[in-house]
């Protein structure tokens, strides 16, 4: 069964960048099946790349090549990396965007060297697309370079409980909908607070709130989101990442 390699970036779709990559991945690995995570990361956008690679990474079968192009640094002295955690491999720049794999308790790390001739403002063609067709045929990981030791780890930020019992968290993503994605985990529920507004009881989805109005539930992440129904929290409360988030657990 061909290999999958995924590709995840902040290149856009109006650019040949993303078409380079794949070009140069299926001339090395013409048997691998290509799969678009997103390439509509914001620019330069490390965190949120990181939290994106922590939804999607581990659900692909083992032997999956992640690469990951986030790359604000390129050209810099930052590492170029190749991991393999949980049977899964994964390329990309040492700026933290490899974060979730490399927390894995199995995890190794060489770092790929650049070649001669690599494009200093392209290292996603030239050093990681190269690598990752290497990982795909089955070459192993310890081949493509030496070992890493201590390659940049990125954390979501913990929730704080506060004197009161409440617990005060942070907006650490905003999707498309306008939905912002909290630090925070309600395992027994509880009522959340965010700019000045109680949004009341966690819900159990969505469509549980009136149309326009907001709501806060336990989404597909596990952790506490706040939505407004048919429209964007994120706008009507001019919030974002980091903003600060309080959840008033339910009363024993």
């Amino acid at each position: 069964m061909p290999r999958a390699v995924t590709l995840l970036t902040d290149f856009g779709t109006a650019d040949a960048y993303v078409g380079e990559m794949k070009g140069l991945i299926l001339s090395q690995a013409p048997d691998v099946q290509l799969v678009d995570i997103s390439h509509e990361i914001a620019p330069q956008d490390v965190e949120g790349a990181r939290l994106a690679v922590a939804r999607y990474w581990r659900r692909f079968p083992d032997g999956t090549v992640h690469v990951i192009v986030v790359d604000p640094g390129v050209g810099s002295p930052r590492a170029a990396l190749a991991v393999e955690s949980d049977g899964r491999m994964l390329v990309g720049p040492d700026n933290g965007v490899l974060s979730p794999a490399l927390l894995m308790p199995d995890t190794r790390v060489v770092s790929l060297p650049v070649a001669t001739g690599a494009s200093s403002t392209f290292h996603g063609r030239d050093v990681f697309a190269p690598a990752a067709a290497l990982l795909a045929n089955g070459t192993p990981l310890d081949s493509l370079g030496a070992p890493f030791e201590h390659p940049i780890v990125r954390r979501t930020p913990e929730a704080r409980r506060m004197d009161d019992g409440a617990i005060i968290g942070e907006v650490i993503s905003v999707d498309r909908f306008g939905t912002l994605l909290t630090n925070l985990v309600a395992p027994r529920g509880g009522s959340v607070e965010i700019a000045g507004r109680a949004l009341g009881p966690l819900a159990r989805t969505y469509a549980d709130a009136p149309n326009g109005a907001f709501v806060a539930l336990v989404g597909s992440s596990g952790l506490v989101e706040i939505a407004r129904r048919n429209g964007s929290a994120a706008e009507l409360l001019a919030v974002a990442r980091g903003a600060p988030v309080i959840l008033r657990p339910p009363r024993a």
